[in-house]
This record gives structure tokens, C-alpha cells and sequence, in this order.
């Protein structure tokens, strides 16, 4: 029986090559007539990182400063998202509303990726890789690797070419 393809969970740190991957994820909710989960997390600073701020910043600044960090953050990612769904759907409402929601999430990339879609009970994950060599070797990049190996759902990793820059993302 071929399986059913409702909900796409398209993960995206919004780098060069999301307008590629995003085009992946368009065209499987066009062929599925699916709807397309937008997630992209939020790291918190790295321990070592975080001490250095502890040292220098008194307490109650540090708090302000933080949440208005993550949320300029996450405004960011969401108009670039947003722009992102605009540019490549154009007048086309069917398309526009293919895409149900952007989550932008706190935690390691990977993690949310996972409760993301297990929580939205998403019937494939799309995200994209670049390729990395290590002694001539290609590898997957860290996050699309552990999501690869942990997901529950089937994955669709999309290479993103070598070089690969579109103006405006």
C-alpha cells in the first residue's frame, strides 16, 4: 500500500540553501496535497559561552538581554521563513496554504526537529545537507545525521549543491 503523506515536517536553519530544500517540500505537499510544518530551532549560548556572560553581565541585565535576543531571533527566522513561502508560492492561495505553521523552537537542532514532528505527527521529514569531506570522505552534517538515525518517520534529505547562493535568503 503507498503510504499516505498528509503533514511535512521541513526543518530549516534558514541558511543558503533553504530556498532549495523548501522547493523539495513544496513539491511533495503539491503531489500529496499535504500541508508543510515549518520548524527551525534556537540554541541556547554553549556553557563556556554562558560563563562568560555570567562574568561580565550583572543578573538582572543578563535576563532582559537574553529574551530580547531570542525574540528578535525568532522574528527574524519567521519573516525569512515567511518571505521564503511568498517568494516561491507568488499568487498562487493553493500553495500559500500548504504551509499549516512556523514553529521556531529553543534546544538543540536536532532534538526539536525530533519533538517536533513526533508532536505533530508528521508523515516525513525534509531537510537538507551540504557535503562535508573528512579525510575524503562525505559525511552528513551533524543534525541531519542524528535526526536520520533516531526519526520515527521517513526522511528526505535533499543535497544542497556546492556553492549554492539565491539573493535575498
Amino acid at each position: 500500500m503507498i503510504p499516505k503523506i498528509k503533514k511535512i515536517l521541513y526543518a530549516t536553519g534558514m541558511g543558503a540553501g533553504a530556498p532549495h530544500v523548501y522547493r523539495y517540500a513544496l513539491a511533495m505537499a503539491k503531489e500529496h496535497d499535504a500541508k508543510i510544518v515549518v520548524v527551525s530551532a534556537l540554541e541556547s549560548l554553549s556553557s563556556f559561552a554562558q560563563n562568560l556572560v555570567d562574568i561580565h553581565i550583572p543578573a538582572e541585565l543578563r535576563e532582559e538581554i537574553q529574551q530580547t535576543a531570542y525574540s528578535q531571533a525568532r522574528e527574524r527566522l519567521k519573516g525569512r521563513i515567511a518571505k521564503l513561502c511568498e517568494k516561491e508560492c507568488g499568487n498562487d492561495p493553493i500553495c500559500a496554504q500548504r504551509l499549516s505553521e512556523i514553529r521556531i523552537e529553543d534546544g538543540p537542532p536536532d532534538q526539536v526537529v525530533l519533538k517536533v514532528a513526533k508532536g505533530i505527527d508528521a508523515d516525513l521529514i525534509i531537510m537538507g545537507s551540504h557535503r562535508h569531506t573528512v579525510i575524503g570522505e562525505m559525511v552528513l552534517g551533524s543534525t541531519t545525521q542524528k535526526v536520520l538515525h533516531q526519526a520515527t518517520q521517513p526522511v528526505l534529505v535533499v543535497r544542497i549543491p556546492d556553492g549554492y547562493y539565491e539573493e535575498g535568503f
